[in-house]
């Protein structure tokens, strides 16, 4: 049985597997990790797919150094059932050529076409990038 490396603990069949397998995320939270979960397994289709159109990149480029190794959710907010909007703070641990590191985003997650989807970081004075 293959964990997610998600960090949930769980069988990746039933925590971020259905959603790279088409089944939209319920909240924001469950979104953030499994576009980490792709990062972590190179679903490049999948993280571009999950961030939404009008701050889309037109495409990303892999590091075959980097690889992603672990995940913390440090504070959501919103990004509930019945949330058009939702903040999610998160650490992710990466090694990149061999040296480990982390990274630290304040996201921001916008309902678009019902579905939740990525929107960008949320800057450090509080405002929203890629607007």
């Amino acid at each position: 049985m293959k964990r997610c490396p998600c960090g949930r603990g769980l069988p990746y069949d039933e925590c971020c597997g259905p959603a790279h397998h088409g089944e939209p995320p319920a909240t924001a939270e469950a979104l953030m990790r499994s576009r980490y979960s792709a990062f972590a397994l190179d679903d490049d289709a999948y993280v571009l797919n999950s961030w939404h159109p009008k701050t889309r990149p037109a495409a990303i480029e892999p590091d075959s150094r980097l690889r992603w190794v672990g995940l913390e959710v440090i504070e959501a907010s919103g990004g509930g059932m019945f949330d058009s909007e939702g903040v999610v703070e998160f650490r992710a641990h990466y090694r990149d050529h061999g040296k480990s590191g982390d990274m630290v985003e304040r996201s921001r997650f916008v309902r678009h076409d019902g579905q939740w989807t990525y929107w960008g970081p949320i800057l450090t004075d509080g405002s929203l990038a890629n607007i």
